[in-house]
């Protein structure tokens, strides 16, 4: 529009010029001079007109921006996408980012148990290019200022008043999931896009900070000593397992050893018996086979060598009554044939 009005200006201006510039060359005799200016004139603006008008009806909207087409102050239904577009002279267009755009907010907020948190809340958003007009018409150009940030700060503010600073630290994630929700809603009547939210920081006061940190501490100090106990009651529980199996060990030990010696001495008394029997037998064969010839041989093993001083008989075998000889031996057996040297008594 301001271009269409310039060039009828400067059209309007040049053709005054220009005749005026036609019509003194003939009040001085057609003197060439003045001729050749008021052509220049006229034709130059012309030209300056015809650009002007023609750049006034082209409009060229950018990469990422959405074109809001007006005409005398009245928002047109309709929008121009990135690019160069021909338009009315007299209608105006209003070029509004629809890119992903990114927004930092500083809040000061308060917990469930009154305890102050500091937090920067970052919004990534979008404006719905295809309702773009609506946005112009209902919010204007500045709807960062005039929907965003309110709406960031309620909600951020509304979800952090359900919980404790305690719980603000432990379910941040949480956190984050319900204020997205919240403020997708709340901006989504103004067609404008909740792409990603998130908490960068929350900021407690050094009184609280220095609260959770000995909580912590006596925490922790606790956890050790429950492990500890528990590592000592598994060594003493293993300790004791251990004197158990060292007792029941023993005592199999000690089973399968007596049964080892019951049974030695079990195989011994079988070995004496087997012994005594074997005797038995030997004694008995040997009494069943002796003879008169065997005894004798027998006796005479047994002689000590000395002689009796009396004996009696006259047959093969005398038996010697206890008179000198080994006195431990009541008797003993000698030869029926006495040696010269010795007289035999009547």
């Amino acid at each position: 529009m301001f271009n269409l009005i310039v060039g009828i200006l400067i059209l309007a201006v040049g053709l005054f010029v220009g005749f005026y510039l036609l019509k003194k060359s003939k009040a001085y005799g057609a003197k060439p001079g003045y001729k050749m200016a008021g052509i220049g004139t006229l034709a130059a603006a012309g030209v300056v007109c015809v650009v002007l008008i023609v750049s006034s009806m082209m409009i060229s909207v950018p990469t990422g921006h959405t074109g809001v087409v007006t005409v005398f102050g009245r928002v047109e239904n309709y929008t121009l996408d990135a690019g160069m577009h021909a338009k009315a002279p007299w209608s105006k267009v209003i070029t509004m980012d629809n890119r992903v755009q990114k927004a930092s907010v500083n809040l000061s907020c308060f917990s469930s148990d009154i305890q102050e948190v500091q937090t920067v809340y970052t919004l990534n958003y979008q404006i719905n290019k295809n309702n773009a007009q609506e946005i112009y018409s209902t919010v204007g150009i500045s709807y960062y200022d005039t929907v965003i940030t309110p709406n960031v700060a309620e909600a951020v503010k509304t979800i952090m008043a359900r919980y404790t600073a305690e719980e603000l630290i432990g379910s941040r994630d949480k956190l984050a999931s319900e204020i997205e929700t919240l403020l997708t809603t709340q901006l989504r009547r103004y067609n404008i896009e909740v792409v990603s939210t998130a908490i960068e920081d929350m900021d407690f006061t050094d009184a609280f900070t220095n609260a959770v940190e000995e909580k912590q501490v006596a925490a922790q100090n606790k956890l050790k000593a429950e492990i500890e106990q528990q590592q000592k009651t598994i060594e003493q529980r293993a300790t004791s397992e251990r004197d158990v199996i060292k007792a029941n060990a023993e005592a199999e030990v000690a089973k399968i050893q007596a049964e080892a010696d019951l049974e030695v001495t079990k195989i011994q008394a079988d070995a004496a018996e087997y012994a005594g029997q074997k005797e038995a037998a030997k004694n008995r064969a040997i009494s069943e086979a002796l003879t008169e010839e065997l005894l004798q041989y027998y006796y005479v093993q047994q002689w000590n060598g000395v002689l009796p001083q009396t004996y009696l008989g006259s047959d093969n075998v005398s038996t010697i009554i206890g008179l000198g000889g080994d006195k431990t031996s009541s008797s003993a057996t000698v030869p029926t044939q006495v040696p010269s040297s010795v007289p035999a008594e009547p």
